[in-house]
């Protein structure tokens, strides 16, 4: 009996030892893993994985894919010029804007042609190819090197220099491989991204990114949208495509930045789908204009300016015989609606001036001095960059000019009358009254606000001041806690700019 209860007893106590390292061994879950076998995993702990990292389980875009459609439309394009054009073109390095070519080396002959490169990608089969402005600009021969090998000729169908979109066609082809283009109003900061082009000759390198940020202002800050992207973009990209993880275009290569590496731009496709239209039928693209210089309206304008509307385009300058003037509007005129469209910024009243024809009537809702009126305005053609100057060459005045050295306190600035030979050095429009600041306090709000040196002060919560008498009795108004309102011109871009202080105690 004995023999037979010990039996029972060491059979319980080995079935208690194997359940027991069985629940371990589970616990523990470390299998055994031999080279070159991949270990089972329970379906409920990779479950539990897969939740605890949710990101893990979003697969990352296999670009490896989208190059092998995309790649065949991508081609490499070759402009011949003569060396003074090139050396125009150059001269816009200063701009941060990526040079169409880069030098092949010394050439002792100065009318030797000059061949630059650059990249362009295929939108129809027949031909058509969309670049930069600037990979074909005063080029007298183009050359397009297709990813089969094949070198054709092509000719230009149109340009805009104002976007930095070019249109060109190699013709005698039906079947060309077409580069798919998507919607770059659905980017977002943080996306994966993909360029593809012939930098430094390389051709048909690929980099990839993120979007870095949407509607970088370079140039011209009424225009400009630009993508900027981490993606790598250097000498020879401009005019390939940056392509989306769908492999649609969302972008034309443009631009880099001289001052760091790995920032590139590219023009969103979007807005060079919206002029293809009139390259095509015209070479050239029109676009409405009133000539107005605007800013946002935000918390401190509305403060300063004692404003009764959060939204709208600030009328801060406008130009000398536009359309904007024949319709009488004015600086500090607020535009809250277009063709009865709310405007909610600058860029908004833009986009819609720009996208419609010149001569087109518009009606525009204004805010002047709390009343809310309407004006309508015919759009004239927009000026090229170069051509659109404001104002003409003028002395002002001829009283002898009186000079504080002192710092205001609150606003930190030093100014000074504006004489006859002060506003014919500063070509300044006439008539222009105010007084030049000569210094801005380091650290003072004035200065964390981007008042320059230089600058000419018209008017302090629009009372004028065109003398350091009025100055001082202006300024001695302001208290700490306020905001002023500061409108200035701005001789180096021939500009009137409102800009807002925070006044705070020193």
């Amino acid at each position: 009996m004995s023999s037979r209860l010990t039996w029972v007893t060491v059979s319980l106590a080995a079935l208690v030892s194997f359940l027991v390292g069985v629940i371990v061994a589970g616990g523990l879950d470390q299998p055994r893993v031999v080279a070159g076998e991949t270990p089972a995993r329970s379906p409920i702990a990779a479950l539990k994985r897969a939740s605890d990292h949710p990101a893990a389980a979003t697969p990352l875009a296999n670009f490896a894919d989208i190059v092998d459609r995309v790649n065949p439309a991508v081609v490499g394009i070759d402009a011949t010029t003569r060396v003074e054009d090139v050396g125009a073109r150059r001269r816009r390095r200063a701009d941060g804007a990526e040079p169409f070519d880069f030098d092949l080396g010394p050439r002792p002959d100065r009318e030797a042609p000059r061949r630059g490169a650059g990249s362009g990608f295929i939108i129809d089969p027949d031909g058509s190819i969309l670049t930069n402005h600037h990979v074909i600009e005063g080029a007298e021969r183009i050359t397009v090197k297709l990813s089969d090998g094949r070198t054709l000729r092509a000719r230009v169908i149109g340009t805009d220099p104002d976007t930095d979109v070019a249109l060109i066609k190699v013709d005698g082809e039906r079947s060309l491989p077409v580069a798919p283009l998507g919607d770059s109003s659905s980017l977002r900061m943080g996306e994966w991204v993909c360029a593809i082009g012939n930098p430094l000759e390389y051709e048909h390198s690929v980099t990839v990114g993120v979007v870095s940020f949407l509607g970088r202002k370079l140039f011209d800050a009424s225009l400009d949208n630009y993508i900027q992207t981490d993606a790598a973009i250097n000498f020879g990209n401009s005019g390939g495509p940056l392509l989306n993880s769908r492999g649609e275009v969302i972008g034309i290569n443009s631009a880099i930045s001289s001052r760091a590496s790995n920032i590139g731009f590219a023009v969103p496709i979007n807005g060079a789908v919206a002029i293809l239209p009139q390259l095509r039928d015209t070479g050239r693209v029109a676009r409405g204009y009133i000539g107005v210089a605007l800013r946002d309206v935000d918390v401190d304008v509305m403060k300063s300016l004692n404003l009764v509307v959060d939204k709208g385009a600030l009328v801060q300058n406008i130009s000398e015989g536009s359309p904007a003037e024949r319709a009488g509007l004015r600086p500090y005129d607020v535009i809250t609606s277009f063709e009865g469209r709310p405007i909610v910024n600058e860029d908004d009243l833009i986009h819609e001036i720009a996208s419609r024809s010149p001569g087109t009537p518009v009606s525009i809702r204004v805010l002047r001095d709390g009343q809310h009126m309407s004006v309508t305005v015919k759009l004239a053609e927009r000026p090229l960059r170069s051509d659109a100057r404001v104002g003409s060459p003028a002395p002002s005045t001829s009283r002898p000019a009186r000079q504080s050295n002192e710092v205001e306190p609150l606003l930190g600035l030093a100014v000074r009358d504006i004489d006859a030979s002060t506003a014919q050095r500063l070509e300044l429009p006439k008539p222009t009254r105010g007084v030049l600041i000569l210094r801005v306090e380091p650290l003072s709000t004035a200065f964390e606000a981007g008042v320059e040196r230089g600058t000419v002060l018209l008017e302090i919560n629009r009372q004028s001041v065109d003398s350091v008498d009025a100055f001082r009795r202006v300024a001695r108004g302001v208290r700490p806690g306020d905001v002023v309102a500061l409108f200035m011109y701005a001789p180096d871009t021939e500009q009137r700019q409102l800009k807002t202080v925070r006044i705070e105690e020193r």
